[in-house]
């Protein structure tokens, strides 16, 4: 006799099991390959009621690794989230600069909440207790997504010309950013806003 085909839940967990436990935020669009759109929701729902998957937002799941700390699942992956929100919205996410300021010594600000920029539209979204502000901004921003100096171009933009221009923003990127961060800056630096290229300038130069 041939072996029965698995169930469609069966080779979603399959494919679960191909990313890091916790690592992975997926939807339904990830498995409409196994199945029709009515049986991945049916057997994501069937997933989900017998604890193999954890329902973290509409549409969006995790296979969550416990927390030997907490003795319960750990909480979502925030950058899983976001990957998985890019994918299903088609937009382009990069967090907003603060946390780029601030590990650049440029503030001693931390964020309070997760806040990201974004080529789409502007939104908030609730995620596993999380919430989460989308805000859009310029596509000369966002176009810098993947790029070396993407930090250093994020902080500046939070920062804002007035502040960004200080003498002392200045000479601390000179002497903190690596000179192929300082490379790729002078390389690109016609996609900067306006108020930005004098600025690359002078943090690219030698202190």
């Amino acid at each position: 006799m041939c072996a029965p085909m698995a169930s469609v839940a069966d080779r979603i967990m399959q494919r679960v099991r191909t990313h890091d436990q916790g690592q992975w935020v997926c939807t339904p669009r990830d498995f409409l390959d196994l199945g029709s759109r009515a049986a991945v929701d049916q057997a994501l729902s069937r997933l989900t009621k017998n604890s193999q998957l954890r329902r973290v937002g509409r549409g969006l799941y995790d296979w969550p690794r416990n927390s030997n700390i907490l003795q319960q699942p750990a909480p979502v992956d925030l950058d899983a989230v976001t990957a998985a929100l890019a994918k299903r919205y088609n937009v382009r996410l990069m967090p907003d600069g603060l946390v780029d300021a601030n590990r650049l010594g440029l503030t001693n600000a931390v964020p309070a909440k997760a806040s990201y920029w974004t080529d789409g539209v502007s939104r908030t979204i609730k995620i596993d207790g999380l919430t989460i502000h989308f805000r859009h901004t310029s596509r000369r921003i966002m176009q810098w997504a993947g790029k070396s100096a993407s930090p250093v171009v994020r902080a500046l933009h939070w920062l804002g010309p007035a502040v960004a221009q200080n003498s002392q923003v200045v000479s601390i990127l000179q002497r903190r950013l690596p000179e192929a961060v300082k490379q790729n800056l002078r390389q690109y630096s016609t996609d900067l806003p306006d108020w930005m290229v004098p600025l690359a300038r002078s943090i690219t130069v030698a202190p």
